[in-house]
Protein backbone atom coordinates (compact mmCIF):
# COMPACT_ATOMS: atom_id res chain seq x y z
CA UNK A 1 0.00 0.00 0.00
CA UNK A 2 1.49 3.33 -1.05
CA UNK A 3 1.10 6.46 1.07
CA UNK A 4 1.56 10.16 0.37
CA UNK A 5 2.08 12.37 3.41
CA UNK A 6 1.94 16.15 3.72
CA UNK A 7 3.38 17.63 6.92
CA UNK A 8 2.15 21.16 7.50
CA UNK A 9 1.03 23.94 9.82
CA UNK A 10 -2.47 25.38 9.76
CA UNK A 11 -2.20 28.80 8.04
CA UNK A 12 -2.78 30.98 11.11
CA UNK A 13 -1.48 34.59 11.02
CA UNK A 14 1.66 34.97 13.08
CA UNK A 15 2.43 31.24 13.09
CA UNK A 16 3.30 30.63 9.44
CA UNK A 17 5.66 32.23 6.94
CA UNK A 18 7.01 34.63 9.57
CA UNK A 19 10.09 35.34 7.45
CA UNK A 20 7.82 37.03 4.90
CA UNK A 21 6.92 39.70 7.49
CA UNK A 22 7.86 42.36 6.72
CA UNK A 23 7.22 43.31 3.96
CA UNK A 24 4.00 41.30 4.15
CA UNK A 25 1.59 41.54 7.09
CA UNK A 26 0.93 38.40 9.16
CA UNK A 27 -2.45 38.08 7.44
CA UNK A 28 -0.90 38.30 3.98
CA UNK A 29 1.79 35.77 4.93
CA UNK A 30 -0.94 33.43 6.13
CA UNK A 31 -2.73 33.90 2.80
CA UNK A 32 0.46 32.81 1.02
CA UNK A 33 0.77 29.80 3.33
CA UNK A 34 -2.86 28.81 2.73
CA UNK A 35 -2.44 29.08 -1.04
CA UNK A 36 0.79 27.04 -0.98
CA UNK A 37 -0.86 24.39 1.18
CA UNK A 38 -3.90 24.25 -1.10
CA UNK A 39 -1.65 23.76 -4.16
CA UNK A 40 0.30 21.05 -2.37
CA UNK A 41 -2.82 19.17 -1.30
CA UNK A 42 -4.25 19.41 -4.82
CA UNK A 43 -1.07 17.91 -6.31
CA UNK A 44 -1.08 15.09 -3.78
CA UNK A 45 -4.76 14.45 -4.40
CA UNK A 46 -4.08 14.12 -8.13
CA UNK A 47 -1.23 11.64 -7.59
CA UNK A 48 -2.03 7.90 -7.50
CA UNK A 49 -1.81 6.55 -3.94
CA UNK A 50 -3.65 4.13 -1.69
CA UNK A 51 -3.60 6.51 1.27
CA UNK A 52 -3.15 10.26 1.70
CA UNK A 53 -2.30 11.70 5.10
CA UNK A 54 -2.06 15.29 6.37
CA UNK A 55 0.16 15.47 9.47
CA UNK A 56 -1.04 18.78 10.82
CA UNK A 57 0.09 21.27 13.45
CA UNK A 58 -3.17 23.07 14.21
CA UNK A 59 -6.77 22.62 13.16
CA UNK A 60 -8.13 21.81 9.69
CA UNK A 61 -9.88 24.60 7.82
CA UNK A 62 -11.93 25.11 4.66
CA UNK A 63 -8.70 24.78 2.67
CA UNK A 64 -8.66 21.00 3.34
CA UNK A 65 -10.23 18.96 0.52
CA UNK A 66 -11.85 15.57 0.99
CA UNK A 67 -9.63 12.54 0.61
CA UNK A 68 -7.12 13.12 3.40
CA UNK A 69 -6.70 11.42 6.73
CA UNK A 70 -5.70 14.09 9.26
CA UNK A 71 -3.18 13.15 11.95
CA UNK A 72 -1.94 15.62 14.59
CA UNK A 73 1.78 16.30 14.75
CA UNK A 74 3.56 15.01 17.83
CA UNK A 75 5.55 17.20 20.19
CA UNK A 76 9.26 17.77 19.72
CA UNK A 77 11.58 18.92 16.99
CA UNK A 78 10.98 18.40 13.30
CA UNK A 79 13.24 15.34 13.29
CA UNK A 80 10.97 13.61 15.80
CA UNK A 81 7.83 14.76 14.00
CA UNK A 82 9.11 13.28 10.75
CA UNK A 83 9.95 10.06 12.54
CA UNK A 84 6.45 9.88 13.99
CA UNK A 85 4.89 10.54 10.60
CA UNK A 86 6.72 7.59 9.06
CA UNK A 87 6.06 5.41 12.10
CA UNK A 88 2.35 5.69 11.29
CA UNK A 89 2.77 4.39 7.73
CA UNK A 90 3.23 1.01 6.11
CA UNK A 91 4.55 0.33 2.65
CA UNK A 92 6.16 2.81 0.25
CA UNK A 93 5.71 6.32 1.67
CA UNK A 94 6.62 9.71 0.22
CA UNK A 95 6.43 12.79 2.45
CA UNK A 96 6.40 16.44 1.35
CA UNK A 97 6.06 19.76 3.13
CA UNK A 98 3.84 22.75 2.35
CA UNK A 99 6.51 25.14 1.08
CA UNK A 100 6.77 23.95 -2.55
CA UNK A 101 3.44 24.71 -4.24
CA UNK A 102 5.07 24.10 -7.62
CA UNK A 103 5.09 20.32 -7.13
CA UNK A 104 3.15 18.22 -9.62
CA UNK A 105 1.78 14.67 -9.72
CA UNK A 106 4.62 13.79 -12.11
CA UNK A 107 7.21 14.80 -9.49
CA UNK A 108 5.42 12.81 -6.80
CA UNK A 109 5.11 9.63 -8.87
CA UNK A 110 8.29 7.73 -8.06
CA UNK A 111 9.49 4.28 -9.07
CA UNK A 112 9.79 2.32 -5.86
CA UNK A 113 11.52 -0.55 -7.68
CA UNK A 114 14.43 1.78 -8.52
CA UNK A 115 15.56 2.72 -4.99
CA UNK A 116 15.00 2.18 -1.28
CA UNK A 117 14.66 5.93 -0.72
CA UNK A 118 13.82 9.03 -2.74
CA UNK A 119 15.18 12.42 -1.78
CA UNK A 120 14.06 15.86 -2.98
CA UNK A 121 16.75 18.48 -2.29
CA UNK A 122 15.92 22.16 -1.87
CA UNK A 123 18.02 25.13 -2.90
CA UNK A 124 18.36 26.34 0.70
CA UNK A 125 20.09 23.17 1.90
CA UNK A 126 17.01 21.41 3.20
CA UNK A 127 14.71 18.98 1.44
CA UNK A 128 11.21 19.25 0.03
CA UNK A 129 10.49 15.51 -0.16
CA UNK A 130 11.71 12.28 1.36
CA UNK A 131 10.41 8.80 0.66
CA UNK A 132 11.10 5.34 2.02
CA UNK A 133 10.07 2.07 0.42
CA UNK A 134 9.98 0.58 3.89
CA UNK A 135 9.25 3.29 6.50
CA UNK A 136 12.01 3.51 9.10
CA UNK A 137 11.54 6.17 11.82
CA UNK A 138 15.12 5.71 13.07
CA UNK A 139 16.68 7.61 10.15
CA UNK A 140 15.35 10.97 11.39
CA UNK A 141 16.07 11.56 15.11
CA UNK A 142 19.19 13.65 15.65
CA UNK A 143 19.30 15.21 12.18
CA UNK A 144 19.72 19.01 12.62
CA UNK A 145 16.75 20.73 11.03
CA UNK A 146 16.33 24.16 9.42
CA UNK A 147 20.06 24.68 8.87
CA UNK A 148 22.03 24.80 5.58
CA UNK A 149 23.38 21.27 6.08
CA UNK A 150 20.04 19.62 6.92
CA UNK A 151 19.70 17.97 3.54
CA UNK A 152 23.27 16.70 3.40
CA UNK A 153 23.04 15.19 6.85
CA UNK A 154 19.64 13.61 6.20
CA UNK A 155 20.74 12.10 2.89
CA UNK A 156 23.90 10.76 4.53
CA UNK A 157 21.77 9.20 7.25
CA UNK A 158 19.79 7.29 4.60
CA UNK A 159 22.99 5.99 3.03
CA UNK A 160 24.43 5.07 6.42
CA UNK A 161 21.32 2.96 7.01
CA UNK A 162 22.27 0.91 3.96
CA UNK A 163 19.58 2.36 1.67
CA UNK A 164 19.95 3.02 -2.02
CA UNK A 165 18.96 6.65 -2.65
CA UNK A 166 17.78 8.43 -5.78
CA UNK A 167 17.28 12.17 -6.05
CA UNK A 168 14.26 14.12 -7.22
CA UNK A 169 14.72 17.52 -8.91
CA UNK A 170 15.98 20.35 -6.73
CA UNK A 171 13.22 22.86 -5.91
CA UNK A 172 13.02 26.25 -4.19
CA UNK A 173 10.82 26.29 -1.13
CA UNK A 174 9.15 29.50 0.03
CA UNK A 175 10.89 30.97 3.06
CA UNK A 176 11.76 34.53 2.05
CA UNK A 177 10.09 37.20 -0.07
CA UNK A 178 12.70 36.50 -2.79
CA UNK A 179 11.72 32.82 -2.73
CA UNK A 180 8.07 33.78 -3.08
CA UNK A 181 8.77 35.96 -6.10
CA UNK A 182 10.88 33.25 -7.74
CA UNK A 183 8.31 30.51 -7.21
CA UNK A 184 5.49 32.77 -8.43
CA UNK A 185 7.48 33.60 -11.57
CA UNK A 186 8.26 29.94 -12.29
CA UNK A 187 4.86 28.40 -11.49
CA UNK A 188 2.38 30.68 -13.18
CA UNK A 189 -0.65 28.39 -12.97
CA UNK A 190 -0.62 27.75 -9.23
CA UNK A 191 -2.97 29.40 -6.77
CA UNK A 192 0.04 30.49 -4.71
CA UNK A 193 1.56 32.25 -7.72
CA UNK A 194 -1.65 34.20 -8.25
CA UNK A 195 -1.79 35.26 -4.60
CA UNK A 196 1.90 36.22 -4.71
CA UNK A 197 1.46 38.35 -7.82
CA UNK A 198 -1.54 40.07 -6.25
CA UNK A 199 0.39 40.85 -3.06
CA UNK A 200 3.72 41.77 -4.64
CA UNK A 201 2.20 43.72 -7.50
CA UNK A 202 4.26 41.88 -10.10
CA UNK A 203 3.20 40.94 -13.58
CA UNK A 204 3.66 37.42 -14.85
CA UNK A 205 5.20 37.09 -18.32
CA UNK A 206 2.54 36.54 -20.94
CA UNK A 207 2.28 32.97 -22.20
CA UNK A 208 2.80 32.35 -25.94
CA UNK A 209 -0.78 31.13 -26.29
CA UNK A 210 -2.06 34.36 -24.76
CA UNK A 211 -0.02 36.44 -27.18
CA UNK A 212 -1.59 34.59 -30.09
CA UNK A 213 -5.17 34.42 -28.86
CA UNK A 214 -7.04 37.52 -27.63
CA UNK A 215 -9.63 35.33 -25.92
CA UNK A 216 -6.90 33.60 -23.93
CA UNK A 217 -5.68 37.01 -22.75
CA UNK A 218 -9.19 37.87 -21.58
CA UNK A 219 -9.38 34.63 -19.59
CA UNK A 220 -5.95 35.33 -18.06
CA UNK A 221 -6.94 38.87 -17.11
CA UNK A 222 -10.20 37.68 -15.56
CA UNK A 223 -8.32 35.03 -13.60
CA UNK A 224 -5.80 37.58 -12.33
CA UNK A 225 -8.62 39.89 -11.18
CA UNK A 226 -10.17 36.94 -9.34
CA UNK A 227 -6.81 36.10 -7.71
CA UNK A 228 -6.34 39.69 -6.53
CA UNK A 229 -9.83 39.67 -5.02
CA UNK A 230 -9.28 36.26 -3.44
CA UNK A 231 -5.92 37.25 -1.96
CA UNK A 232 -7.50 40.34 -0.42
CA UNK A 233 -10.38 38.33 1.04
CA UNK A 234 -8.11 35.60 2.42
CA UNK A 235 -5.76 38.17 3.94
CA UNK A 236 -8.61 40.00 5.66
CA UNK A 237 -10.14 36.74 6.89
CA UNK A 238 -6.78 35.54 8.15
CA UNK A 239 -6.19 38.81 10.02
CA UNK A 240 -9.61 38.54 11.61
CA UNK A 241 -9.19 34.90 12.61
CA UNK A 242 -5.73 35.60 13.99
CA UNK A 243 -6.84 38.43 16.25
CA UNK A 244 -7.21 36.09 19.19
CA UNK A 245 -4.65 33.57 18.01
CA UNK A 246 -1.55 32.63 19.96
CA UNK A 247 1.40 35.04 19.73
CA UNK A 248 3.63 34.72 16.74
CA UNK A 249 5.96 31.76 16.92
CA UNK A 250 8.99 32.81 14.97
CA UNK A 251 11.23 29.94 15.97
CA UNK A 252 8.86 27.09 15.23
CA UNK A 253 10.53 24.97 12.54
CA UNK A 254 8.84 24.91 9.18
CA UNK A 255 9.22 22.05 6.79
CA UNK A 256 12.28 22.86 4.76
CA UNK A 257 13.81 20.80 2.15
CA UNK A 258 17.17 19.82 0.74
CA UNK A 259 19.87 20.86 -1.66
CA UNK A 260 21.87 18.85 -4.05
CA UNK A 261 24.96 17.68 -2.26
CA UNK A 262 28.23 18.32 -4.06
CA UNK A 263 30.63 17.69 -1.21
CA UNK A 264 30.90 14.62 0.90
CA UNK A 265 27.90 14.80 3.21
CA UNK A 266 28.38 14.90 6.90
CA UNK A 267 27.34 11.76 8.71
CA UNK A 268 25.94 12.23 12.17
CA UNK A 269 25.84 9.73 14.95
CA UNK A 270 23.39 6.88 14.73
CA UNK A 271 20.05 7.96 16.22
CA UNK A 272 19.43 7.08 19.82
CA UNK A 273 17.01 4.23 20.29
CA UNK A 274 15.11 6.18 22.94
CA UNK A 275 14.43 9.06 20.50
CA UNK A 276 13.16 6.75 17.77
CA UNK A 277 11.06 4.84 20.25
CA UNK A 278 9.63 8.10 21.62
CA UNK A 279 8.60 9.13 18.10
CA UNK A 280 7.10 5.72 17.31
CA UNK A 281 5.05 5.77 20.54
CA UNK A 282 2.88 8.46 19.04
CA UNK A 283 1.32 5.86 16.79
CA UNK A 284 1.53 2.92 19.20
Amino acid sequence: MSTLVVIAKAPVPGRVKTRLTPPLTPGQAAAVAEAALADTLAAVLATPADRRVLVLDGEPGPWLPAGFEVVPQCAGGLDLRLAAAFAGCAGPTLLVGMDTPQITPALLTVDWSAADAWFGPATDGGFWAIGLREPDPTVFPGVPMSVPRTGAVQRARLIAAGLSVRDLPTLTDIDTIEDLAAVAHGSLDTHCAGVARALLGTEAPEAPEARKAPEARKVSEARKASEVSKASEVSKASEASGASAAPAVTDAPEVTDTPAVTDAPEVTEAPRTSEAARAAEVYA
